[in-house]
């Protein structure tokens, strides 16, 4: 099937989104090291298409529709995108910092957790990877670690507004906080439609 008109737009805007969010990186402090210019750049394009990707799962027959693909098909692309840039985000800070000490939770305090969530989200990111990589032996709770997702992204929103250099950006701030309250909306309306269909099924 051929791509239609929606998933056309869709593609479009998401390209519109990364292009603004490099605009207003690169308007920010470009003046430091390459290096941790990668670390904001994979950080910021890690959680967009990530967010993509969590948004498209309660959508499965429109997106279909609209891409004139599978639906797993469209969502590991954007899942794929996300895994290499959230990897990247902090492979390049532990090269910056030379200490692997980054990738390590530290509970020393409830500030500090949640100013470094991005460490425990790190790992969560690869327990829901996981989970869908090995699905098809584990069809009845692989979906329960893969929903893990959503504590990663919001783990990754807490933690980029705490510490974030770019979130002091108003641009970039509204972009990704309003990302994450579309994952919850998508979040709520998939648990709605799940409901919706047990009991249309009872």
């Amino acid at each position: 099937m051929p791509l239609k008109r929606n998933g056309l737009l869709f593609l479009l805007g998401i390209s519109a989104l990364a292009v603004a969010i490099a605009v207003l990186l690169l308007l920010g402090n470009t003046e430091e090291a390459p290096v941790h210019l990668a670390v904001r750049f994979c950080g910021l394009y890690g959680y967009l298409f990530l967010s993509m990707a969590t948004l498209t799962t309660p959508f499965l027959r429109e997106v279909t529709q609209a891409f004139g693909k599978p639906f797993l098909k469209v969502h590991h692309s954007f899942s794929v995108l996300g895994m290499v840039f959230i990897t990247l985000h902090p492979v390049f800070y532990a090269v910056e910092r030379l200490s692997l000490s980054i990738f390590v939770p530290n509970f020393s305090s409830w500030d500090i957790f949640w100013r470094l969530a991005g460490r425990p989200a790190f790992i969560l990111f690869y327990i829901a990877i996981s989970a869908a990589i090995l699905r098809a032996k584990a069809q009845k709770r692989w979906r329960i670690f893969h929903g893990l997702m959503y504590i990663v992204l919001l783990f990754g929103i807490v933690h980029a507004n705490l510490v974030g250099t770019d979130f002091q950006n108003a641009g970039i701030l509204t972009i990704f906080n309003v990302l994450f309250l579309a994952v919850l909306a998508g979040f709520v309306l998939k648990r709605y439609r799940n409901y919706q269909q047990k009991k249309n099924t009872t």
